[in-house]
């Protein structure tokens, strides 16, 4: 038999969702689990997502335009204007999900072999998208202690070669709930400038900055605004993870010209969720977004309160988004996550967690952390916190 590409061969299993069948194996004993592993929200979809699907369902459904459908384009245009930043219609290219416009900003700035630079731990499936695309990561550690916030410019800037092509950041931050401050943003700035490189910017949780917080975008850093790139998604600002649109950002007309190029490769993102889309973005009001953000924040609170002060276990507030990366008094947390999941139960029922050893690049990083998603609701959550806190007072590495 053929061997596979070195390509899968080489891809990272995700770790948020390779304890799945442990999980279903527990379920199929009768054992309920609580779900913190995984950024699914569970707040209802807004009810105009459904009605403009039905409104909107056409005698065929075609292919739609590329770079997605003009009424969902002109609806993200005015979404960001009403936070005071103008985006043109044509630097908007509609994507398959907030996934494909990271794969396609990758593919618009690097050639194979070439270099990203991020900031461990990351969102994990960049290591695969860098993978399909030929890309390598270059992972800076940020750390725990200070909430994992950026390192200082030098240590960035050491890990610049002649194959570096882009800086990728998340923020607010999956997986650590970070929010990067305006100083930070212009530290990037600088480096960007200075070693002509592209800063891409995963912006998906731009709506969810906690405590009275608020969000500055890459798109409003005027200096650089040629060299920005920014991927953004409606799966979690509208709980529509399944409808797989995303978007992707660029005043660079070159880039955009490229991006076009991959879109007409791949036809066009799905067509009828786009509708759906537009018409949420056009007629939900600044109320809902609050509503949400208010929700996360309450969730949170609950993570703080349930956690803090547990023996062993540290974390600093998050600032954003809706996950926390926790140092947990274990050894392996991979280990006690699956113990959770095979020997662990409290009046029938276990918590699983996302291990956070695969949010870095660096071997041995992450294996006494965990990421917790703060979906559920605050009766949820403070069930689930405690059967984790239960686990963790009878566990033996």
């Amino acid at each position: 038999m053929t061997d596979i590409s070195r390509r899968c061969a080489d891809m990272q299993a995700s770790p948020i969702r390779k304890l799945v069948p442990l999980a279903n194996a527990a379920k199929a004993r009768g054992t309920s689990v609580y779900h913190l592993n995984i950024g699914q929200p569970d707040i209802p979809t807004p009810p105009g997502y459904w009605n403009a699907l039905k409104d909107s369902l056409p005698n065929v459904l075609a292919y739609g335009p590329s770079q997605g459908l003009p009424v969902l384009r002109e609806a993200i245009s005015s979404y960001y204007s009403r936070s005071g930043i103008t985006i043109d219609t044509d630097e908007i290219i509609i994507t398959t999900g907030g996934s494909e416009a990271v794969y396609f900003a990758f593919m618009t700035t690097c050639d194979h072999g070439d270099e990203v630079i991020c900031f461990e731990p990351f969102y994990t499936n960049y290591n695969g998208f860098a993978t399909m695309a030929g890309v390598k990561l270059v992972p800076v550690t940020s750390r725990c202690e200070n909430g994992f916030h950026l390192p200082e410019a030098l240590e960035i800037e050491s890990r610049i070669t002649d194959r570096t092509r882009a800086i990728l950041i998340c923020s607010p931050n999956n997986p650590t709930g970070t929010v990067l401050s305006p100083e930070e943003l212009q530290t990037l700035s600088s480096i960007v400038q200075k070693h002509n490189l592209y800063l891409l910017s995963d912006e998906v949780y731009r709506d969810f900055v906690f405590d009275g917080g608020t969000h500055l975008s890459t798109l409003q850093l005027p200096e650089i605004e040629d060299r920005v790139i920014v991927m953004d998604s409606i799966s979690k600002r509208f709980s529509s993870c399944g409808a797989r649109l995303g978007n992707m950002i660029s005043r660079n007309k070159n880039i955009m010209d490229a991006a076009l190029k991959l879109g007409q490769a791949r036809l066009c993102p799905p067509t009828l969720a786009q509708y759906g889309a537009a018409r949420i973005y056009h007629n939900l009001d600044a109320n809902y977004y609050s509503d949400v953000m208010t929700t996360y924040q309450n969730r949170r609170d609950v993570l703080i309160e349930e956690l803090s002060g547990v023996d062993g276990v540290f974390f600093l507030k998050p600032e954003g988004a809706f996950y926390a990366t926790i140092q947990l008094p274990v050894k392996d947390a991979d280990r006690f996550a699956s113990w959770m999941l095979t020997d662990f139960q409290l009046e029938g029922e276990t918590t699983m967690v996302a291990p956070a050893a695969g949010f870095y690049a660096t071997p041995g990083l992450g294996l006494d952390q965990i990421r917790i998603a703060f979906v559920l609701s605050e009766e949820k959550m403070r069930k689930a916190l405690e059967i984790l806190k239960e686990g963790l007072k009878v566990y033996r590495d």
